[in-house]
C-alpha cells in the first residue's frame, strides 16, 4: 500500500501552530436514541462515560480471536502491540467495529446526526511490559478543530487495576487545551508527551470495564495508564470519532467515513469498506 501523508506522523510544532478552536462543546442532543439525559449531563460535566455493554460473550470472544492472529502478524512482521493504528482503512472487520451502530448511536447523542469515524488504534499492554500512557489529552495530538470528537475505548480484554486499566481526571476537559511537556525515554511512554499534576485538574476514576464493554471520554479530558505489572494482558480498541462540521488538517480528512448523516462540506474522503487481505 503506497504511503498517505497522514501515514507520516507530523511534527508536533506543526499541529501547535495550527488555529484551532480546542473549546469543549458540551452534548445537546434533546431526542438521544440510546443514552438518558441523565447519561448526557453526566458527560458534559465529568467528560466520559464508562461500563457501557456493547457486545456479548460470545461476540468480544470471536474480536478478540480476531485480535490475537492480527497481532500474532503484527509481531511477526516485526511489529509491536501498540503499533496497530489506523486499522479499519485496511482491515473489514475493524471498520465493522468502527461503523458499527451499537457504537455510533451512543456517539451520536453525543455529538449529534451526522459523524465521522476516523481514527482506529489498539493499544494492547503485554504482561509485564512496563509502558505507561502518561497523562494526557487527544486533542494535542490531532489537528481538528473545532474540539467537537471523542474516543471510544472498547475492552478487548477485562482492563481492571491489576492490569493497568485507563485513568480520568474528571472534569478536566473543562479546563481547556493544557500545556504538555515532552516525555524522555527514560519515563517509558508509549506517547511522547506529559502532563504533570494531573490530579490538580479533578478526581482521578479507574476507568475498569469487562471485556465487551466501552468507555467514551472527551478529546479534551485528561487520561492515561499506569504499567502493565501483571501476567495478564490489558488490549483495548480505541475508536475515534467526530463531528461532521469538524475541519482536519495535514491530510486526516483521507481518514474519515461518514458512520452516519452526511458531510455536508464533502470534507472527509469517505472510502469504502476495505476488501479483505488474502492470508
Amino acid at each position: 500500500m503506497a504511503t498517505r501523508k497522514f501515514d507520516i506522523a507530523p511534527d508536533q510544532s506543526e499541529i501547535n501552530a495550527l488555529d484551532r478552536d480546542l473549546r469543549f462543546y458540551p452534548a445537546q442532543v434533546e431526542d438521544p436514541a440510546v443514552l438518558t439525559q441523565e447519561q448526557i449531563a453526566q458527560f458534559n460535566q465529568d467528560g466520559y462515560l464508562k461500563g457501557l455493554s456493547i457486545f456479548g460473550s460470545d461476540e468480544i470472544d470471536g474480536i478478540r480471536s480476531y485480535f490475537d492472529a492480527l497481532l500474532e502478524r503484527t509481531l511477526a512482521q516485526g511489529g509491536d502491540s501498540y503499533s496497530i493504528s489506523s486499522a479499519h482503512l485496511r482491515l473489514p472487520e475493524v471498520y465493522d467495529l468502527l461503523t458499527d451502530p451499537r457504537i455510533v448511536n451512543i456517539v451520536g447523542d453525543l455529538l449529534g446526526e451526522n459523524l465521522i469515524g476516523w481514527g482506529s488504534h489498539f493499544f494492547c499492554k503485554l504482561p509485564h511490559d512496563g509502558k505507561t500512557v502518561a497523562w494526557h489529552q487527544d486533542a494535542s495530538y490531532w489537528p481538528l478543530s473545532p474540539s467537537k470528537a471523542v474516543t471510544v475505548w472498547l475492552a478487548i480484554d477485562e482492563a481492571d487495576l491489576e492490569n493497568a486499566c485507563m485513568k480520568f481526571v474528571a472534569g478536566s476537559h473543562h479546563v481547556g487545551h493544557l500545556t504538555y511537556r515532552p516525555s524522555d525515554s527514560s519515563e517509558h511512554n508509549v506517547l511522547n508527551q506529559s502532563i504533570d499534576n494531573a490530579e490538580d485538574y479533578g478526581t482521578i476514576v479507574n476507568n475498569e470495564l469487562s471485556a465487551g464493554q466501552i468507555s467514551i471520554h472527551s478529546d479534551l479530558l485528561l487520561h492515561g495508564s499506569a504499567a502493565n505489572d501483571s501476567d495478564r494482558r490489558r488490549c483495548g480498541l480505541t475508536l475515534r470519532y467526530c463531528a461532521a462540521d469538524v475541519h482536519a488538517h495535514m491530510g486526516w480528512n483521507e481518514k474519515g467515513v461518514i458512520v452516519r448523516g452526511v458531510d455536508s462540506n464533502q470534507h472527509w474522503s469517505n472510502l469504502p469498506r476495505p476488501q479483505a487481505i488474502a492470508e
